[in-house]
């Protein structure tokens, strides 16, 4: 969070299958953190949630795309 101090998550929809939820969400903000490039990126991604019988989050797995991300801030992908 300390490389996007404009960050704003917002909500792109939220899908229901059986014991998992999927929070799918979309990322803006500028990278002027400590040392940041000084770039916009926007990119999207989603949490998928295990629920518990309670109704609580038992687990959650993030995912989003790191080469796009990585394109928009220019850094070189080593490989």
């Amino acid at each position: 969070m300390d490389a996007f101090p404009d960050m704003i998550v917002t909500m792109d929809s939220l899908v229901d299958q059986s014991n998992k939820t999927q929070f799918h969400w979309i990322l803006t903000g500028t990278n002027t953190g400590g040392g940041g490039t000084g770039n916009k990126v926007k990119i999207s991604g989603f949490e998928e949630w295990i629920i518990n019988g309670g109704g609580r989050i038992q687990e959650s797995i993030g995912t989003f795309d790191s080469e796009e991300y990585d394109r928009q801030l220019n850094i070189d992908i080593v490989e």
